[in-house]
C-alpha cells in the first residue's frame, strides 16, 4: 500500500467524519446516516492501514476518530447486571474450557514434577540438609510444628484475605507475564512445585505424609487448578505471539489477551473461595475426611462448571472476548 496515496485519496472522508461529530447533536436525519457510514468506512480504512502500513501517528488519529464515531453510533454503554451474568455464566468459563489443552497438560506435567522433587528431597538426608539445618527441619515438621501451625497461625479473616491476596497476584502475573512467550509463567510454577515438592518431602522424610495431605488437600485442590489454569492459559497467550494462526498477530494477542485479562478477574473469585477454605476449614477442628471431603466438592463443582457450562457457552461460539460490537473493527487475514 502506498500510504501518501491511501491518505490524499481518504483524508476528505475522515475530514468530513470528524466535522459530523463535532456537531453531532445537530445533525439532520441524512447527516446521521453519512456519519454511520464514514464510521464504517473509516474503520475499515483503520484496520487496512495497521495490516499493511502500520504509521503510529495516522493509526493513532484514527483510532480515536474511530472511538468517538462508535460513541456517537452506539451510545454510551455501561456496565450492567446483565455483564456480570454473562461473564459468570458463558464468557469466564468458555475461556478456561477452550485453554484446557493448555491447562490440563500443565496440571499433570506439574504434578509429575513436584512428586519427584518430593521423592528427591524425602530420600535424600543431603538435600535435606542444604533446606535448613536439622533442628530446623525438625521444628517444621514435628507435631505442633510450622507446618501444622501455619493455618491458624492468625485469625481465620485476615489469614483468608492474605491468601487470597497472593495467590490472585501469583495467577494475574501468570495471565499477563504470558505475553513473554511464557517464559515468567514456567519460573513462577517451577516456585510453586518446588514449594510443593519440599513440604512433601520434608514431611514424607518425617512419616507424616498423611498429616501433611490433610493439611493441604482441602485447600489446595481448588487453589492449585486456579494456578495451573493461570500457567497454561499464559503460555497459550505466549505462544499466540510465535503462532496467532488466521489472524494477525495484533489482533490474536489483542483478542486473547482481553481474555486472559476476564480470567484473571475470575480466577480471583475461585482463589476467594479457596482462600476461604484454607482460612476457616483447613485450621477448623473437623475431622480430616471431612475436611478433605469439603475440598474434593469444591474441585469437582469448579470443573462442572468449566465442562459443563463453559464447554456449553464454548460450543456456541463464546471465546470469553469483550463482545463483538465492542471490539475494533478489522478485516479478514489470510492463512
Amino acid at each position: 500500500m502506498d500510504l501518501d496515496v491511501f491518505v490524499s485519496a481518504h483524508r476528505a472522508e475522515w475530514d468530513r467524519l470528524d466535522t459530523l461529530l463535532k456537531r453531532r447533536r445537530r445533525l439532520s436525519g441524512a447527516e446521521v446516516d453519512e456519519l454511520v457510514v464514514l464510521y464504517q468506512r473509516t474503520a475499515t480504512h483503520l484496520s487496512l492501514i495497521q495490516s499493511s502500513a502500520p504509521d503510529p501517528q495516522l493509526t493513532g488519529r484514527l483510532s480515536q476518530l474511530v472511538a468517538r464515531a462508535r460513541g456517537a453510533v452506539a451510545g454510551t454503554r455501561t456496565a450492567s447486571w446483565r455483564d456480570v451474568t454473562r461473564f459468570l455464566t458463558q464468557g469466564f468459563p468458555a475461556a478456561v474450557y477452550r485453554s484446557r489443552h493448555w491447562w490440563v497438560p500443565t496440571a499433570l506435567v506439574s504434578t509429575v514434577v513436584a512428586v519427584l522433587l518430593a521423592w528427591w528431597i524425602g530420600t535424600s538426608p543431603d538435600v535435606q540438609s542444604s533446606i535448613a539445618a536439622p533442628s530446623e527441619l525438625r521444628e517444621l515438621t514435628r507435631p505442633g510444628g510450622e507446618y501444622e501451625t501455619y493455618y491458624s497461625s492468625h485469625p481465620a479473616a485476615a489469614f483468608a484475605a492474605q491468601v487470597w491476596t497472593n495467590n490472585a497476584q501469583a495467577a494475574a502475573m501468570c495471565l499477563v507475564l504470558g505475553v513473554f512467550l511464557g517464559l515468567p509463567v514456567l519460573w513462577i510454577l517451577f516456585e510453586n512445585m518446588l514449594n510443593l515438592g519440599v513440604g512433601l518431602g520434608l514431611m514424607s522424610s518425617a512419616g507424616r505424609l498423611d498429616t501433611f495431605l490433610g493439611l493441604l488437600l482441602p485447600h489446595g485442590l481448588l487453589e492449585l487448578t486456579a494456578v495451573f489454569v493461570a500457567a497454561g492459559t499464559g503460555l497459550r497467550l505466549g505462544w499466540t505471539l510465535v503462532d496467532p494462526g488466521p489472524r494477525s498477530r495484533r489482533t490474536a494477542l489483542a483478542e486473547e489477551g482481553r481474555a486472559a485479562v476476564g480470567m484473571a478477574i475470575g480466577l480471583a473469585l475461585v482463589l476467594f473461595v479457596s482462600g476461604a477454605i484454607e482460612g476457616f476449614v483447613t485450621p477448623s477442628g473437623l475431622p480430616t475426611w471431612a475436611r478433605i471431603g469439603i475440598g474434593v466438592a469444591a474441585e469437582l463443582a469448579f470443573l462442572a462448571y468449566v465442562y459443563i457450562l463453559g464447554g456449553r457457552a464454548a460450543r456456541a461460539g463464546e471465546t470469553g472476548d469483550i463482545e463483538e460490537a465492542e471490539r475494533s473493527a478489522s478485516v479478514p487475514t489470510a492463512a
